[in-house]
């Protein structure tokens, strides 16, 4: 099955880190986002991506096309040009980057991507938001229901203070993870190869008339998820996410690191 991720927006709500590069490779522990959502997805098998880029799409793809000789240790002869890598992480992922325009909206980047999905069943994300949701169970839900469409429906973070008060004086103030009411798009879906008669251009916002027909003629679902969700949107959102990792207890850290074995180094002639 493969899995699409839109990472060609411009991210003009996180400016100050998203000048020379996308929203996509901001970073959360040394790691771009992007990498953390891929993580996610891996762990449950699912190792087929194809990625919509737009703006600095040429960040993504010289991430990818670099990430095992960084993650490597390396040995250059300089006279052939002959590189070899040696231990580090190669994880068994296959990439496909697929160029769906600079001011493509997200509708029309799906439309883009649908071909590339082999005429079956796909998951889709943005290339901003992470969670611990078990991507089986929501694949298992959509299978179970045979609708066109998928969506996580999750619980907003709450972004202020609440306050609980009595009069003019607060009795309680906490920093709510979650708020106690509410769904909102959690951005995590599984669809159907039909969903693209649903979509009219590279103008069309998914968020806007594909979803709400999906909705009228009955083809889309909800799947209630009430664990961790968190966007990247602001940079205060950033920070969170960054607090969260650097704790060393991030809620949507699920994977296991791989073991890597050090090559042994070879004795140097005298």
């Amino acid at each position: 099955m493969k899995i699409g991720i839109l990472a060609g927006g411009l991210g003009t709500r996180i400016s100050e880190e998203t000048v020379d590069k996308p929203k996509p490779m901001v970073e959360i522990g040394g790691k771009p986002i992007l990498w953390h959502i891929m993580k996610h997805y891996a762990h449950y098998g699912f190792k087929d991506f194809t990625i919509a880029l737009g703006y600095k799409g040429e960040v993504i793809k010289k991430y990818m096309i670099d990430y095992c000789s960084l993650n490597s240790n390396l040995s250059v002869n300089l006279q052939s040009g002959k590189i070899e890598m040696q231990g580090g992480v190669k994880p068994n992922w296959n990439v496909e980057l697929i160029d769906t325009g600079l001011y493509t909206n997200t509708g029309g980047r799906i439309k883009r991507l649908i071909p590339h999905m082999g005429n079956e069943t796909f998951m889709l994300t943005w290339g901003d938001g992470v969670s611990d949701l078990n991507l089986k169970d929501l694949l298992d839900f959509h299978r179970s229901h045979g609708k066109l469409a998928t969506l996580t429906a999750v619980r907003p973070p709450a972004r202020f203070g609440h306050l609980e008060m009595d009069g003019d004086r607060i009795v309680e103030f906490s920093e709510k993870l979650q708020t106690k009411e509410g769904w909102i798009n959690g951005a995590f879906f599984v669809l159907e190869p039909g969903v693209y008669d649903y979509i009219e251009g590279d103008d069309t916002q998914w968020e806007k008339a594909p979803l709400e027909n999906l909705a009228q003629d009955g083809q889309l679902m909800a799947y209630r998820y009430s664990g961790f969700w968190q966007c990247m949107d602001t940079l205060r959102d950033k920070r969170h996410l960054e607090k969260l990792w650097n704790s060393g207890n991030a809620p949507w850290k699920i994977w296991e690191e791989p073991i890597v074995r050090k090559p042994l180094a070879k004795a140097m002639a005298l």
